[in-house]
C-alpha cells in the first residue's frame, strides 16, 4: 500500500462508497451514475474489481 503526505496508508482496491470523490471517480471511468456505483459496492463490496465487474454485468 502507498502512503499520503500524512503518513496513512492507501487502499486504491476498495472503493468508498461514503467517499464523493471516490464514487464519482468510479462513475465517471465505468461511464455510469454515482447511484449505480454506490448500489453495486452495497451489493458486492467494496472491492473496486467486483464492483467494477458488477457495473460491466448492467451494460
Amino acid at each position: 500500500m502507498s502512503q499520503t503526505n500524512r503518513g496513512r496508508a492507501q487502499d486504491r482496491a476498495r472503493v468508498a462508497a461514503g467517499q464523493d470523490h471516490e464514487v464519482r471517480y468510479e462513475a465517471d471511468k465505468e461511464g455510469v451514475s454515482k447511484a449505480d456505483v454506490k448500489d453495486a459496492v452495497h451489493e458486492v463490496g467494496n472491492s473496486r474489481n467486483k464492483v467494477e465487474q458488477k457495473l460491466e454485468e448492467g451494460r
